[in-house]
């Protein structure tokens, strides 16, 4: 049963980014859904994690939920950034393909929680989360094409994916992160399938 939330929110204010409450509260959040799931996490669970208070939150958040995207949004964004930084774009193509993978499913390793919040949670939010899926989508996706427009693949010549493959991709890859984590095993054993995957998809064609 998720739990009730108490009291009614305060009318949200704009507060800078750089704010050290915000910075608390995301944290917090975080914290949170680790520890309840996101369905059960009230406001008081993240402002408790936070050492802060409810005003506090609602200067800088209109609801569980708003603070909850702001969380994936930065968490995302960071993702694809250490996805790109993992990458040796002189590599050859199979071993950038790999260290892709691993940055990937390195990082939802390291919160398998929020990982799996975001995939299974987040549809269920509103405009605002379609909003988020969207940007998120469109923001893998150009990661795929980008990293797989890479010398090394063009030389080899591959078959770079076009928007509708490297959606595949993205979306094959979220379903396995989540369903590995939900039943239980290690995320990093999903890495050899998907690269394996990817290459299947990205390579060279056999002839017909």
């Amino acid at each position: 049963m998720t739990r009730a939330e108490p009291a009614t929110p305060l009318p949200a204010a704009e507060t800078p980014p750089e704010s050290g409450f915000r910075r608390r509260l995301l944290d917090g959040m975080a914290e949170a859904v680790r520890e309840h799931g996101y369905q059960d996490t009230t406001v008081a669970d993240v402002v408790r994690y936070a050492r802060t208070s409810r005003r506090t939150f609602y200067e800088h958040f209109t609801s569980k939920q708003d603070c909850f995207i702001a969380v994936l949004t930065e968490r995302n964004t960071r993702t694809i950034q250490e996805i790109y930084a993992a990458v040796d774009r002189n590599a050859p193509w199979r071993s950038q393909i790999r260290q892709a993978v691993e940055a990937w499913v390195g990082a939802a390793d390291c919160d398998l929680a929020v990982s799996l919040a975001w995939i299974r949670d987040s549809p269920a939010m509103g405009e605002s989360a379609r909003r988020l899926h969207a940007e998120e989508a469109g923001a893998f996706i150009e990661l795929i094409q980008n990293l797989t427009a890479a010398p090394e693949f063009q030389a080899a010549e591959l078959h770079p994916p076009t928007r509708q493959v490297a959606t595949i991709l993205y979306g094959g890859f979220r379903e396995l992160i989540a369903s590995t984590i939900e039943a239980g095993r290690d995320v990093k054993g999903i890495i050899d399938v998907a690269v394996d995957t990817a290459i299947a998809v990205i390579g060279p064609r056999l002839p017909s």
